[in-house]
Protein backbone atom coordinates (compact mmCIF):
# COMPACT_ATOMS: atom_id res chain seq x y z
CA UNK A 1 0.00 0.00 0.00
CA UNK A 2 1.13 3.73 -0.29
CA UNK A 3 1.67 6.26 2.50
CA UNK A 4 -1.05 7.59 3.83
CA UNK A 5 -1.11 11.57 3.09
CA UNK A 6 -2.35 11.93 6.81
CA UNK A 7 -0.59 15.33 8.18
CA UNK A 8 -0.77 17.77 10.78
CA UNK A 9 1.84 20.24 9.34
CA UNK A 10 0.19 23.34 7.87
CA UNK A 11 0.85 26.03 5.47
CA UNK A 12 0.06 29.40 4.75
CA UNK A 13 -3.93 30.28 5.22
CA UNK A 14 -4.80 26.11 4.64
CA UNK A 15 -4.76 23.83 7.55
CA UNK A 16 -4.53 19.91 6.83
CA UNK A 17 -6.87 17.81 8.24
CA UNK A 18 -6.11 14.13 8.90
CA UNK A 19 -7.53 12.41 5.59
CA UNK A 20 -8.03 8.49 4.78
CA UNK A 21 -6.95 8.06 1.16
CA UNK A 22 -8.14 5.32 -0.27
CA UNK A 23 -7.31 5.95 -3.73
CA UNK A 24 -4.12 6.13 -3.09
CA UNK A 25 -3.99 2.04 -3.77
CA UNK A 26 -6.64 2.76 -6.79
CA UNK A 27 -3.94 4.80 -8.67
CA UNK A 28 -1.33 2.05 -8.19
CA UNK A 29 -3.90 -0.91 -9.54
CA UNK A 30 -4.48 1.45 -12.31
CA UNK A 31 -1.04 2.21 -12.89
CA UNK A 32 -0.20 -1.61 -12.71
CA UNK A 33 -3.38 -2.90 -15.63
CA UNK A 34 -1.65 0.03 -17.76
CA UNK A 35 1.87 -1.21 -17.66
CA UNK A 36 0.17 -5.05 -18.62
CA UNK A 37 -0.82 -4.03 -21.82
CA UNK A 38 2.35 -3.12 -23.55
CA UNK A 39 4.57 -6.64 -23.44
CA UNK A 40 1.14 -8.66 -23.09
CA UNK A 41 1.43 -10.26 -26.67
CA UNK A 42 5.27 -10.85 -26.54
CA UNK A 43 5.18 -14.12 -24.96
CA UNK A 44 2.38 -15.68 -26.83
CA UNK A 45 3.05 -14.35 -30.33
CA UNK A 46 3.67 -17.26 -31.87
CA UNK A 47 0.13 -18.56 -30.74
CA UNK A 48 -1.25 -14.62 -32.20
CA UNK A 49 0.29 -15.66 -35.45
CA UNK A 50 -1.87 -19.43 -35.44
CA UNK A 51 -4.65 -17.99 -34.21
CA UNK A 52 -5.38 -14.51 -35.82
CA UNK A 53 -3.38 -15.28 -39.23
CA UNK A 54 -0.98 -12.43 -38.85
CA UNK A 55 2.28 -12.28 -39.15
CA UNK A 56 5.61 -11.65 -36.51
CA UNK A 57 6.17 -8.10 -37.74
CA UNK A 58 2.56 -7.81 -37.41
CA UNK A 59 2.37 -8.76 -33.39
CA UNK A 60 5.68 -7.03 -32.40
CA UNK A 61 3.67 -3.56 -33.50
CA UNK A 62 1.02 -4.40 -30.93
CA UNK A 63 3.93 -3.50 -28.79
CA UNK A 64 5.35 -1.24 -30.99
CA UNK A 65 2.42 1.27 -31.11
CA UNK A 66 2.35 1.78 -27.55
CA UNK A 67 6.15 3.60 -27.41
CA UNK A 68 4.56 5.63 -30.43
CA UNK A 69 1.93 6.86 -29.06
CA UNK A 70 3.15 6.87 -25.67
CA UNK A 71 5.34 10.15 -26.88
CA UNK A 72 3.03 12.36 -27.86
CA UNK A 73 0.68 11.88 -25.48
CA UNK A 74 3.25 12.11 -22.21
CA UNK A 75 3.72 15.80 -23.68
CA UNK A 76 0.06 16.55 -23.82
CA UNK A 77 -0.19 15.05 -19.76
CA UNK A 78 0.78 18.64 -18.59
CA UNK A 79 -1.09 20.86 -20.57
CA UNK A 80 -4.53 18.74 -19.87
CA UNK A 81 -3.58 18.82 -16.09
CA UNK A 82 -2.86 22.94 -16.52
CA UNK A 83 -6.32 23.40 -17.90
CA UNK A 84 -8.42 21.07 -16.60
CA UNK A 85 -6.88 19.25 -13.31
CA UNK A 86 -5.43 16.02 -12.32
CA UNK A 87 -9.00 14.21 -12.30
CA UNK A 88 -10.18 15.40 -15.67
CA UNK A 89 -6.45 14.03 -16.99
CA UNK A 90 -7.44 10.70 -14.74
CA UNK A 91 -10.85 9.97 -16.18
CA UNK A 92 -9.52 10.78 -19.60
CA UNK A 93 -6.84 7.72 -18.90
CA UNK A 94 -9.89 5.40 -17.29
CA UNK A 95 -11.95 5.85 -20.12
CA UNK A 96 -9.43 5.01 -22.90
CA UNK A 97 -8.38 1.95 -20.18
CA UNK A 98 -11.74 0.54 -20.68
CA UNK A 99 -12.76 0.98 -24.28
CA UNK A 100 -8.97 -0.84 -25.26
CA UNK A 101 -10.06 -3.72 -23.85
CA UNK A 102 -13.35 -4.01 -25.45
CA UNK A 103 -12.08 -3.40 -29.07
CA UNK A 104 -9.45 -6.13 -28.49
CA UNK A 105 -11.82 -7.88 -26.82
CA UNK A 106 -14.15 -7.46 -30.44
CA UNK A 107 -11.05 -8.67 -32.20
CA UNK A 108 -11.87 -12.10 -31.09
CA UNK A 109 -15.27 -12.62 -32.48
CA UNK A 110 -15.69 -15.39 -35.31
CA UNK A 111 -16.47 -14.74 -39.10
CA UNK A 112 -14.46 -11.63 -39.13
CA UNK A 113 -11.26 -10.85 -41.52
CA UNK A 114 -7.82 -11.14 -40.76
CA UNK A 115 -7.36 -7.82 -41.33
CA UNK A 116 -10.39 -6.29 -39.75
CA UNK A 117 -9.19 -8.42 -36.35
CA UNK A 118 -5.99 -6.71 -36.71
CA UNK A 119 -7.33 -3.75 -37.26
CA UNK A 120 -9.21 -3.86 -34.08
CA UNK A 121 -6.03 -5.24 -31.90
CA UNK A 122 -4.34 -2.43 -32.78
CA UNK A 123 -6.97 0.48 -32.40
CA UNK A 124 -7.16 -1.43 -28.63
CA UNK A 125 -4.00 -0.76 -28.22
CA UNK A 126 -3.51 2.62 -29.57
CA UNK A 127 -6.41 3.48 -27.15
CA UNK A 128 -3.98 1.97 -23.84
CA UNK A 129 -1.41 3.88 -25.30
CA UNK A 130 -2.91 6.97 -24.22
CA UNK A 131 -4.04 5.77 -20.79
CA UNK A 132 -0.27 4.21 -19.64
CA UNK A 133 1.13 7.76 -20.08
CA UNK A 134 -1.24 9.56 -18.28
CA UNK A 135 -1.05 7.36 -14.82
CA UNK A 136 2.71 7.00 -15.63
CA UNK A 137 3.71 11.06 -15.55
CA UNK A 138 1.13 12.05 -13.27
CA UNK A 139 3.11 10.34 -10.52
CA UNK A 140 5.51 13.04 -9.05
CA UNK A 141 2.12 15.43 -9.62
CA UNK A 142 -0.12 13.51 -7.33
CA UNK A 143 2.62 12.97 -4.82
CA UNK A 144 2.89 16.47 -4.75
CA UNK A 145 -0.81 17.18 -4.74
CA UNK A 146 -1.57 14.64 -1.45
CA UNK A 147 1.81 13.98 0.85
CA UNK A 148 3.80 16.28 2.69
CA UNK A 149 7.93 16.50 2.83
CA UNK A 150 8.26 13.08 4.77
CA UNK A 151 6.30 10.68 2.54
CA UNK A 152 6.47 12.62 -0.89
CA UNK A 153 9.20 10.19 -2.58
CA UNK A 154 8.00 7.39 -1.28
CA UNK A 155 4.34 7.77 -2.90
CA UNK A 156 6.38 8.60 -5.90
CA UNK A 157 8.43 5.60 -5.54
CA UNK A 158 5.14 3.30 -4.95
CA UNK A 159 3.46 4.83 -8.09
CA UNK A 160 6.32 4.51 -10.52
CA UNK A 161 7.22 0.81 -9.59
CA UNK A 162 3.90 0.05 -10.20
CA UNK A 163 3.83 0.19 -14.03
CA UNK A 164 6.96 -2.08 -14.37
CA UNK A 165 5.23 -4.35 -11.84
CA UNK A 166 2.48 -4.49 -14.32
CA UNK A 167 4.78 -5.54 -17.24
CA UNK A 168 6.36 -8.31 -15.70
CA UNK A 169 2.58 -9.45 -14.39
CA UNK A 170 1.57 -9.25 -17.93
CA UNK A 171 4.71 -11.33 -19.32
CA UNK A 172 3.84 -13.93 -16.68
CA UNK A 173 0.36 -13.97 -17.04
CA UNK A 174 -0.66 -13.63 -20.72
CA UNK A 175 0.32 -17.29 -21.66
CA UNK A 176 -0.96 -19.06 -18.30
CA UNK A 177 -4.65 -18.33 -19.15
CA UNK A 178 -5.73 -20.07 -22.28
CA UNK A 179 -5.49 -19.54 -25.61
CA UNK A 180 -4.70 -16.43 -26.90
CA UNK A 181 -8.45 -15.49 -27.25
CA UNK A 182 -9.27 -16.61 -23.93
CA UNK A 183 -6.04 -13.86 -22.50
CA UNK A 184 -7.35 -10.84 -24.36
CA UNK A 185 -10.39 -11.58 -22.58
CA UNK A 186 -8.41 -11.93 -18.84
CA UNK A 187 -6.59 -8.55 -20.17
CA UNK A 188 -10.29 -7.25 -20.50
CA UNK A 189 -11.45 -8.08 -17.85
CA UNK A 190 -8.45 -7.00 -15.69
CA UNK A 191 -8.72 -3.24 -17.31
CA UNK A 192 -12.74 -3.16 -16.35
CA UNK A 193 -12.09 -4.13 -12.85
CA UNK A 194 -9.27 -0.93 -12.28
CA UNK A 195 -10.92 1.39 -14.38
CA UNK A 196 -13.99 2.02 -12.55
CA UNK A 197 -11.44 2.62 -9.24
CA UNK A 198 -10.96 5.89 -10.42
CA UNK A 199 -14.52 7.30 -9.19
CA UNK A 200 -13.21 7.29 -6.04
CA UNK A 201 -10.16 9.03 -6.80
CA UNK A 202 -10.12 12.69 -6.02
CA UNK A 203 -8.97 15.92 -7.20
CA UNK A 204 -6.99 17.14 -4.11
CA UNK A 205 -7.12 17.07 -0.19
CA UNK A 206 -8.81 19.66 1.52
CA UNK A 207 -5.71 21.49 2.25
CA UNK A 208 -2.75 21.19 0.10
CA UNK A 209 0.24 19.37 2.44
CA UNK A 210 2.66 21.88 1.28
CA UNK A 211 3.31 25.13 0.07
CA UNK A 212 4.18 23.46 -3.66
CA UNK A 213 1.21 21.75 -3.65
CA UNK A 214 -0.90 24.77 -2.75
CA UNK A 215 0.64 26.40 -6.17
CA UNK A 216 -1.55 25.50 -9.91
CA UNK A 217 0.27 23.97 -12.65
CA UNK A 218 2.07 25.83 -14.66
CA UNK A 219 2.02 23.41 -17.42
CA UNK A 220 4.69 22.38 -19.85
CA UNK A 221 5.20 25.45 -22.52
CA UNK A 222 6.41 27.23 -19.25
CA UNK A 223 8.86 24.86 -18.31
CA UNK A 224 10.38 24.74 -22.19
CA UNK A 225 10.30 28.37 -21.66
CA UNK A 226 12.33 28.35 -18.72
CA UNK A 227 15.00 26.06 -20.15
CA UNK A 228 15.07 28.73 -22.71
CA UNK A 229 15.56 31.12 -20.79
CA UNK A 230 12.19 32.36 -22.13
CA UNK A 231 10.08 32.56 -19.28
CA UNK A 232 8.34 35.94 -18.23
CA UNK A 233 7.04 35.37 -14.93
CA UNK A 234 8.57 35.89 -11.58
CA UNK A 235 9.55 33.83 -8.58
CA UNK A 236 9.72 30.81 -9.79
CA UNK A 237 11.98 30.62 -12.43
CA UNK A 238 15.04 28.27 -12.70
CA UNK A 239 18.60 29.64 -12.40
CA UNK A 240 20.80 29.34 -15.43
CA UNK A 241 22.60 26.05 -12.95
CA UNK A 242 19.40 24.42 -12.42
CA UNK A 243 18.51 24.39 -15.99
CA UNK A 244 22.05 22.49 -16.73
CA UNK A 245 21.08 20.01 -13.96
CA UNK A 246 17.63 19.47 -15.27
CA UNK A 247 19.29 18.97 -18.93
CA UNK A 248 21.87 16.47 -17.61
CA UNK A 249 19.63 14.70 -14.99
CA UNK A 250 16.98 14.72 -18.75
CA UNK A 251 19.97 12.97 -20.64
CA UNK A 252 20.75 10.53 -17.75
CA UNK A 253 17.54 9.30 -16.26
CA UNK A 254 16.65 8.81 -20.24
CA UNK A 255 19.56 6.55 -21.03
CA UNK A 256 19.66 4.39 -17.88
CA UNK A 257 16.09 3.87 -18.36
CA UNK A 258 15.77 2.91 -21.80
CA UNK A 259 18.50 0.65 -21.17
CA UNK A 260 17.04 -1.07 -18.76
CA UNK A 261 13.92 -1.22 -20.73
CA UNK A 262 15.33 -2.74 -23.99
CA UNK A 263 17.67 -5.20 -21.83
CA UNK A 264 14.26 -6.36 -20.30
CA UNK A 265 13.03 -6.49 -23.50
CA UNK A 266 15.96 -8.61 -25.33
CA UNK A 267 17.21 -10.24 -22.65
CA UNK A 268 16.58 -13.53 -24.31
CA UNK A 269 18.40 -12.55 -27.70
CA UNK A 270 21.10 -11.43 -25.47
CA UNK A 271 21.95 -14.62 -23.03
CA UNK A 272 20.77 -17.08 -25.15
CA UNK A 273 23.32 -16.85 -28.55
CA UNK A 274 26.07 -17.60 -25.24
CA UNK A 275 23.98 -20.71 -23.90
CA UNK A 276 21.69 -19.49 -21.32
CA UNK A 277 17.76 -21.09 -22.00
CA UNK A 278 14.85 -19.31 -22.27
CA UNK A 279 14.04 -19.96 -18.28
CA UNK A 280 17.05 -18.62 -17.23
CA UNK A 281 17.27 -15.50 -18.93
CA UNK A 282 13.66 -15.09 -17.47
CA UNK A 283 15.15 -15.26 -14.09
CA UNK A 284 17.76 -13.01 -14.75
CA UNK A 285 15.38 -10.73 -16.04
CA UNK A 286 12.79 -11.41 -12.97
CA UNK A 287 15.98 -11.02 -10.52
CA UNK A 288 16.53 -7.49 -11.80
CA UNK A 289 13.17 -6.03 -11.48
CA UNK A 290 12.42 -7.90 -7.66
CA UNK A 291 15.83 -6.30 -6.53
CA UNK A 292 14.92 -2.85 -8.01
CA UNK A 293 11.73 -2.97 -6.22
CA UNK A 294 13.45 -3.99 -3.11
CA UNK A 295 16.31 -1.38 -3.39
CA UNK A 296 13.04 1.25 -3.86
CA UNK A 297 11.60 0.73 -1.27
CA UNK A 298 14.22 0.68 1.09
CA UNK A 299 15.90 3.91 -0.13
CA UNK A 300 12.61 5.55 -0.85
CA UNK A 301 11.10 6.21 3.06
CA UNK A 302 14.93 6.99 3.63
CA UNK A 303 15.21 9.96 1.18
CA UNK A 304 11.63 11.46 2.74
CA UNK A 305 12.74 10.67 6.70
CA UNK A 306 17.07 10.96 6.93
CA UNK A 307 18.18 11.86 3.73
CA UNK A 308 16.27 14.41 2.84
CA UNK A 309 18.47 16.64 1.05
CA UNK A 310 20.75 14.35 -0.67
CA UNK A 311 19.09 13.39 -3.78
CA UNK A 312 22.02 14.82 -6.06
CA UNK A 313 24.69 12.66 -3.73
CA UNK A 314 22.53 9.13 -3.84
CA UNK A 315 22.21 10.24 -8.24
CA UNK A 316 26.44 10.90 -7.91
CA UNK A 317 26.59 7.00 -6.46
CA UNK A 318 24.03 5.14 -7.99
CA UNK A 319 24.30 6.44 -11.73
CA UNK A 320 28.12 5.40 -11.50
CA UNK A 321 27.53 1.92 -9.99
CA UNK A 322 25.09 1.40 -12.55
CA UNK A 323 26.67 2.47 -15.57
CA UNK A 324 29.68 -0.04 -14.22
CA UNK A 325 27.35 -2.71 -14.05
CA UNK A 326 26.29 -1.88 -17.37
CA UNK A 327 29.24 -1.86 -18.62
CA UNK A 328 30.81 -5.41 -16.99
CA UNK A 329 28.34 -6.92 -18.83
CA UNK A 330 30.42 -6.86 -21.90
CA UNK A 331 32.55 -9.21 -20.42
CA UNK A 332 29.88 -11.30 -18.43
CA UNK A 333 28.24 -12.82 -20.78
CA UNK A 334 29.35 -15.58 -21.44
CA UNK A 335 28.68 -19.24 -21.37
CA UNK A 336 29.44 -21.06 -18.01
CA UNK A 337 28.81 -17.80 -15.70
CA UNK A 338 25.27 -17.69 -14.53
CA UNK A 339 26.35 -16.79 -11.04
CA UNK A 340 28.22 -13.79 -11.77
CA UNK A 341 25.00 -12.52 -14.01
CA UNK A 342 22.87 -13.09 -11.60
CA UNK A 343 24.89 -10.82 -8.89
CA UNK A 344 24.95 -8.26 -11.64
CA UNK A 345 21.72 -8.12 -12.04
CA UNK A 346 20.59 -7.91 -8.51
CA UNK A 347 23.36 -4.71 -8.55
CA UNK A 348 21.55 -3.13 -11.35
CA UNK A 349 18.32 -3.81 -10.04
CA UNK A 350 18.99 -2.16 -6.95
CA UNK A 351 21.49 0.42 -8.90
CA UNK A 352 19.09 1.70 -11.76
CA UNK A 353 15.59 0.68 -10.64
CA UNK A 354 16.28 2.78 -7.52
CA UNK A 355 16.75 5.76 -9.32
CA UNK A 356 13.23 6.08 -10.93
CA UNK A 357 12.11 7.74 -7.48
CA UNK A 358 15.07 9.81 -7.13
CA UNK A 359 15.16 11.02 -10.78
CA UNK A 360 11.89 12.26 -10.90
CA UNK A 361 11.69 13.73 -7.32
CA UNK A 362 15.16 15.58 -8.43
CA UNK A 363 13.72 16.99 -11.48
CA UNK A 364 10.69 18.06 -9.33
CA UNK A 365 13.20 19.97 -7.20
CA UNK A 366 14.99 21.57 -10.16
CA UNK A 367 11.83 22.53 -12.21
CA UNK A 368 9.14 23.52 -9.36
CA UNK A 369 7.23 21.55 -11.89
CA UNK A 370 6.02 17.94 -10.88
CA UNK A 371 3.85 17.30 -14.18
CA UNK A 372 5.93 18.76 -16.70
CA UNK A 373 9.24 17.68 -15.35
CA UNK A 374 7.64 14.32 -15.32
CA UNK A 375 6.34 14.33 -19.15
CA UNK A 376 10.32 15.49 -20.50
CA UNK A 377 11.71 12.30 -18.26
CA UNK A 378 9.32 10.02 -19.19
CA UNK A 379 9.40 11.12 -22.85
CA UNK A 380 13.46 11.20 -22.58
CA UNK A 381 13.33 7.79 -21.16
CA UNK A 382 10.48 6.16 -24.10
CA UNK A 383 12.34 7.91 -27.37
CA UNK A 384 15.84 6.93 -26.39
CA UNK A 385 14.24 3.29 -25.68
CA UNK A 386 12.67 2.73 -29.67
CA UNK A 387 16.22 5.01 -30.97
CA UNK A 388 18.37 2.55 -28.54
CA UNK A 389 16.27 -0.91 -30.07
CA UNK A 390 16.78 0.51 -33.73
CA UNK A 391 20.89 0.85 -33.19
CA UNK A 392 21.05 -2.39 -30.69
CA UNK A 393 19.01 -4.67 -33.61
CA UNK A 394 21.58 -3.16 -36.64
CA UNK A 395 24.58 -4.20 -34.37
CA UNK A 396 23.65 -7.64 -33.51
CA UNK A 397 26.03 -10.05 -34.87
CA UNK A 398 25.52 -12.17 -38.11
CA UNK A 399 24.96 -16.12 -38.25
CA UNK A 400 28.19 -16.69 -39.14
CA UNK A 401 29.77 -14.76 -35.77
CA UNK A 402 30.97 -16.87 -32.66
CA UNK A 403 28.80 -17.51 -31.14
CA UNK A 404 26.60 -17.01 -34.01
CA UNK A 405 24.05 -13.79 -33.50
CA UNK A 406 25.62 -12.80 -30.18
CA UNK A 407 25.25 -9.16 -29.23
CA UNK A 408 28.25 -8.25 -27.87
CA UNK A 409 28.52 -4.99 -29.62
CA UNK A 410 25.31 -3.95 -28.29
CA UNK A 411 26.21 -4.30 -24.84
CA UNK A 412 29.51 -2.12 -25.85
CA UNK A 413 27.38 0.38 -27.07
CA UNK A 414 24.73 0.29 -23.62
CA UNK A 415 27.64 -0.30 -21.45
CA UNK A 416 29.58 3.33 -23.20
CA UNK A 417 26.34 5.25 -23.03
CA UNK A 418 25.72 3.95 -19.62
CA UNK A 419 29.55 5.01 -18.66
CA UNK A 420 29.24 8.75 -20.33
CA UNK A 421 25.59 8.87 -17.73
CA UNK A 422 28.13 8.11 -15.35
CA UNK A 423 30.63 10.67 -15.75
CA UNK A 424 28.30 13.35 -15.97
CA UNK A 425 26.00 12.68 -13.17
CA UNK A 426 29.12 14.16 -11.05
CA UNK A 427 28.56 17.16 -12.57
CA UNK A 428 25.23 17.58 -11.26
CA UNK A 429 24.66 20.09 -8.00
CA UNK A 430 21.09 19.12 -7.54
CA UNK A 431 19.74 22.42 -5.26
CA UNK A 432 16.68 20.93 -3.82
CA UNK A 433 14.86 24.25 -4.34
CA UNK A 434 11.31 22.89 -4.63
CA UNK A 435 12.00 21.62 -0.79
CA UNK A 436 13.91 24.65 0.25
CA UNK A 437 11.01 26.69 -0.69
CA UNK A 438 8.16 23.70 1.43
CA UNK A 439 10.26 24.37 4.52
CA UNK A 440 10.77 27.95 4.25
CA UNK A 441 7.35 28.49 4.16
CA UNK A 442 6.64 26.38 6.97
CA UNK A 443 9.42 28.03 9.41
CA UNK A 444 8.35 31.62 8.07
CA UNK A 445 4.55 30.82 9.39
CA UNK A 446 5.61 29.08 11.83
CA UNK A 447 4.80 25.77 11.32
CA UNK A 448 5.80 22.62 12.81
CA UNK A 449 5.85 19.16 10.91
CA UNK A 450 3.87 16.59 13.58
CA UNK A 451 3.54 14.24 11.44
CA UNK A 452 2.97 10.81 12.79
CA UNK A 453 4.50 7.75 11.82
CA UNK A 454 1.85 5.76 12.97
CA UNK A 455 -0.53 7.42 10.17
CA UNK A 456 1.66 6.14 7.59
CA UNK A 457 1.69 2.40 6.36
CA UNK A 458 3.26 -0.03 4.07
Amino acid sequence: MIPRSCSEETVPTLEISNIECTSDDLRVVLNIATGMTWPWFGPIANEMVDEFGITLNQVNWLGNIMGCVYLPVSLCVPVIVSAYGVRRCCDVGAVTLLLSAWIRYAATADGLSKGGAYALLLLGQTCASIAQPIFQVLAPKYSETWFDLKTRTTATMVIAMANPIGGAVGQLLSPLVGTPRQSILVLGVISSVAAPGIFVISAAPPSPPTYSASKKSSGLSQLLQQLCGRSKTTGSDMTIRERVDFILLLFIFGVLSATTNDFSILTAEILQPVGYSATTSGLMGAVLLLAGIFGAAITAPLFDRVFTHHLAVTTKIFVPVSAAGWLSLVWAVRPHNSTSLFVIMAILGISALSMLPVGLELACELTRNAEGSAALMWFSCNLLSVVFILIIGTLRAGPEASPPLNMRRSLIFSGVLAMISGGLSLLIRGKQARKEMDESELQRHGAVTTTDPSTLTT
